[in-house]
């Protein structure tokens, strides 16, 4: 299957299905001499696992990481890092149902059409679980990016069109619900409204904001690896992911050249802007200002509501899907979307070493 390798010098391939003995990921490109151990990448893995609240799939997995490769005496090696985990809670016959009809909004259809053939176990290839991957060797570019005083935050910003008010923004909130949203007052109205739906066997989406701090004005390439570009690519791979703006993003349409651009100031002898409605990215590279983009994921396609469809026969009928399902993507997403970021600026930023004659010569001649 081609299409699961991602970046040019920090390369990811992640592998496995959902139902499959195990996932994981392969890294390679990953500078010797970075501190790491399994409970790194744990951290961020246990905030995407299934099972820790009633707003995401009682499917129960530890998802506990194996470094297999490219860490010896607790530092990387330079070598290819790989790393694994156990699938411990399949049940297939949960799915075997599904494998003569096509679920409505998943990419059941897709695959026979191209492959002709598909894992219906979860998905395979398309199932969420697919992510850890992702998240395990995000975790690995989150603290080569600390190294470098760059910060990830991401968090809900709208769930079931129930939305954070700024003003009641909270950081430290996002750890006190299932949300992950730093507004306690959206979160409790969230709980609500997600219950019921979930116990008329519906699912809703929502968005997640993300902010990055501290990148260097210049990171990122002109043409066809700009910045924004690359982390649309990387964020929108993401498979319930619909859609992606940075800065005032669509609301641009309706502004004007002279409210829209941002003015240039300096501030304690430093280049600043006055506003940033660009979103931290000009011309495909960071202008050292704060990176915000947000990216909206749609309501969790596997539901127990009646729906209708077509099976292998070309015969229309009504399904209900069973199995384990979370009501909703948003909150576990979160740290995917943190993670694929992450993975996105590193690579560019190790891309953007090279871009200097002076810096090279610096580095070789020191």
């Amino acid at each position: 299957m081609a299409g699961s390798i991602l970046g040019n010098i920090f390369k990811i391939s992640t592998w496995g299905e959902s139902h499959g003995k195990a996932v994981g990921v392969v890294i390679d490109g990953c500078p010797a001499g970075l501190d790491l151990c399994e409970d790194d990448i744990q951290t961020f893995l246990d905030r995407r696992k299934p099972g820790t609240s009633q707003f995401t799939t009682p499917r129960k997995e530890n998802d506990e990481v194996e470094i297999l490769s490219g860490v010896f005496e607790g530092k990387t090696t330079g070598t290819p890092i790989s790393l694994l985990v156990y699938n411990k809670e399949q049940r297939s016959t949960d799915y075997s149902e599904i494998a003569s009809y096509y679920r409505p909004g998943h990419a059941d259809y897709t695959f026979d059409a191209k492959y002709g053939f598909r894992d219906y176990r979860g998905g395979g290839r398309s199932s969420g679980r697919e992510t850890i991957g992702r998240v395990a060797a995000g975790a690995i570019a989150i603290k080569i990016l600390d190294r470098l005083g760059i910060s990830i935050n991401a968090y809900s910003k709208e769930i079931g069109g129930i939305s954070i008010d700024y003003s009641r923004f909270d950081a430290k909130e996002c750890n006190n619900n299932p949300f992950y949203m730093p507004d306690s007052v959206a979160a409790a109205a969230i709980k609500d409204f997600a219950a019921q739906k979930r116990a008329e066997g519906d699912s809703v989406g929502g968005v997640i904001e993300c902010v990055i701090k501290g990148v260097m004005p210049g990171v990122g390439e002109t043409v066809f690896n700009k910045l924004d570009a690359n982390l649309a690519k990387a964020i929108m791979s993401i498979g319930a992911c619909k859609g992606f703006e940075i800065g005032d993003g669509f609301e641009v349409s309706k502004s004007l050249g002279s409210t829209n651009n941002d003015s240039f100031t300096v501030n304690d002898g430093k280049l600043d802007k006055k506003t940033n409605h660009a979103g931290g990215i000009l011309g495909g590279m960071a202008d050292g200002s704060d990176i915000v983009f947000r990216a909206a994921f749609k309501p969790t396609p596997s539901i127990s509501k009646l729906q209708r469809t077509v099976n292998k026969s070309m015969e229309e009928i009504d399904v209900s899907i069973k199995g384990r399902h979370d009501p909703m993507v948003v909150p576990r997403a979160v740290v995917v979307v943190e993670s694929m970021a992450a993975i996105t600026l590193v690579d560019l930023i190790f891309m953007n070493m090279t871009s200097k004659m002076d810096e090279i010569v610096s580095f070789y001649k020191r």
